[in-house]
């Protein structure tokens, strides 16, 4: 019991001497224990509210001793308490949330669309869409890859979802074989039941809830822009069937990424062809594959060569006329 005392020595000297001695009074704690009367004093205050020591009834100027069983006994009920006036309190903080939550979260079956402004807006409807979800969560991830700290922070949300038996499919760009970080995600991912593919490229961010929510970004460019949540049955069904789409064309993660024409070219060198020849940037096409601009660069240098242009217009003209991509 005497637990209680560990960071006050003084204290617990105090209780064990009065225990020993229960007539003396101050002035024989004071003398006995070579104490200040100050410190003596501070200590009796420090055991009063710990209810071991109290003002003797006999005589109010003088101090009793609590005996440590019934000591105990009276922490014991303070502690029971004061824990019970703590889980009233919760009760109390929790039925104030949900009736905050009814007031500003509540949606009615005409609120089809529902705008997102800013990253914490988004995140808190994605919190309790996760809470919501029952069947499948279906997920396009470009950008990229994320830092560790992301991929951690992710983990238990997505433990939490494939140990309720939801099923997860996630597609990420190519560019992410190449961090591990990412790779190990997506094992980790992958041993608990979830599905990952990569493609070169991807139209936007995009979250799929139960065939019945749809979150996009309103920008693909900047995701701080906020994003929209879609009920709209028709609109839902598109976004899932273009999902489908990409999905069956897309490459499982532990399969390595082979190329996609008789010349060699992977799906991402085929798809940085497509950018560049419709006149996209440099920084356009390392953002949509999710690769610095410095390899956006190399791959478009690689490309010229293999083509024999000496202008990415000449290497467009040249893929048009292998039937590379488009005229």
């Amino acid at each position: 019991m005497l637990d209680v005392l560990k960071n006050d020595a003084t204290a617990e000297v105090v209780y064990r001497e009065m225990l020993a001695h229960p007539q003396e009074g101050v002035a024989e704690l004071v003398r006995r224990l070579e104490l200040t009367e100050q410190e003596v004093r501070a200590a009796l205050d420090t055991l009063a509210e710990l209810a071991l020591v109290r003002y003797s009834l006999e005589d109010p100027q003088s101090y009793h001793v609590v005996e440590p069983h019934l000591a105990a006994e009276i922490m014991l009920a303070k502690e029971r308490a004061e824990l019970a006036a703590q889980e009233q309190r919760v009760q109390e903080v929790q039925a104030a949330a949900l009736q905050l939550k009814s007031e500003f979260t509540q949606e009615s079956p005409k609120d089809e669309v529902h705008r997102l402004t800013g990253v914490d807006s988004v995140r808190d409807y994605l919190a309790a869409l996760h809470d919501k979800v029952q069947d499948e969560l279906l997920t396009f991830a470009p950008g990229g890859a994320q830092t560790e700290a992301n991929l951690r922070s992710s983990r238990p949300i997505a433990d939490a979802l494939l140990a309720r038996g939801v099923r997860m499919r996630t597609v990420y760009l190519d560019s992410v074989r190449n961090d591990p970080p990412t790779v190990a995600h997506a094992d980790w991912l992958a041993e608990r039941g979830g599905h990952i593919r990569t493609v070169p490229s991807l139209p936007n961010r995009l979250i799929i809830c139960d065939k019945k929510i749809a979150v996009v970004a309103v920008d693909s460019d900047d995701t701080s822009a906020g994003a929209v949540a879609l009920r709209t049955a028709g609109v839902v069904s598109s976004l899932y069937a273009l999902f489908e789409n990409v999905w069956q064309a897309a490459q499982p993660m532990r399969e390595s990424v082979q190329s996609s024409d008789e010349q060699g070219l992977s799906p991402q060198q085929l798809e940085a062809l497509r950018l560049l020849s419709l006149g996209h940037t440099d920084d356009y096409v390392a953002a949509r594959l999710g690769v610095s601009g410095r390899t956006a660069r190399r791959i478009a240098t690689t490309l010229m060569g293999h083509l024999g242009a000496r202008s990415r217009f000449q290497a467009g003209l040249h893929a048009a006329a292998r039937g590379l991509i488009r005229p």
